[in-house]
């Protein structure tokens, strides 16, 4: 049997990896910008090291950003050996992306929310209902 990973584990790392924190960079930017320029604005915008991860660092950050259209992502982290760059244009539609209050210049993703983002899930309409936590 084909064990699916649940949205909890996504929003977790692996057993021993770093963990992962996803920022999305709130205001859209130029698409232009390429490795060194949106480390800067990672680092400014979030108040978070770019180039976490470096130097066996224990935590591991993305950062996404996005262009005012919404039809394109790019996401910036760090790997082993440098600065790496993903970016995405979408043929048709927007990412559609949470629902941002107040006038704050970045928001924490879980990975959930993120792969939800990636895959045409609006998360502005998402509601989370209450569930038990043990104190």
């Amino acid at each position: 049997m084909i064990g699916l990973p649940s949205l909890r584990d996504l929003d977790h790392s692996p057993h021993g990896s770093a963990p992962l924190r996803i920022w999305l960079c709130v205001s859209p930017i130029d698409m232009r910008l390429g490795f060194d320029r949106l480390a800067e604005l990672a680092s400014a915008v979030t108040g978070e090291d770019s180039l976490s991860g470096r130097g066996g660092e224990a935590c591991t950050h993305l950062f996404a950003f996005r262009l005012r259209g919404g039809d394109r992502l790019k996401l910036l982290y760090w790997d082993r050996e440098g600065l790496a760059l993903w970016y995405k244009r979408l043929e048709e539609g927007t990412f559609k992306l949470p629902k941002i209050e107040g006038d704050i210049k970045s928001v924490e993703l879980r990975g959930s929310e993120l792969a939800m983002m990636l895959d045409g899930i609006d998360l502005r309409s998402i509601k989370r209902v209450r569930r038990y936590r043990k104190a």
